[in-house]
């Protein structure tokens, strides 16, 4: 029997944020979030990233060879967007792009996408 572990991560508590400000901390750049949990529930893997990251990219030409259909939604740059992107990394706690669903399970970005591959993980997961 395979035990998972127990994963706690740390987010401040809403007592812990004050009345006048609770909602913004909740609504702030919800849409994003909101559009990217619609593509979740509708397509079975999902990556979102960013232009001109070449991450994004890397993932994206991966799946295609493996023949595996994906979403993709990309906001922004570099350049533009950066705090509407903070939205998504404070919701799923990764820190970069791109962030890559499957069956709507974060698995992590590009390398954890080919460690998954090589693993014989993804293939378990998607029949790819």
């Amino acid at each position: 029997v395979r035990e998972e572990p127990i994963m706690s991560r740390h987010i401040l508590d809403s007592a812990k944020i004050h009345p006048a400000i609770q909602e913004t901390v909740a609504g702030k750049n919800l849409d994003i979030v909101l559009e990217v949990q619609q593509a979740i529930a509708s397509n079975k893997i999902v990556v979102v990233g960013m232009a001109q990251n070449p991450a994004p990219k890397r993932a994206r030409k991966t799946l295609d060879a493996l023949g595996a259909e994906h979403a993709y939604l990309e906001y922004g740059s570099y350049f533009s967007l950066w705090y509407r992107r903070n939205a998504l990394k404070m919701w799923t706690g990764w820190p970069s792009f791109p962030m890559i669903f499957v069956d709507g399970v974060l698995i992590g970005g590009n390398s954890d996408l080919n460690a998954l591959i090589e693993s014989g993980e993804f293939a378990k997961m998607t029949g790819k």
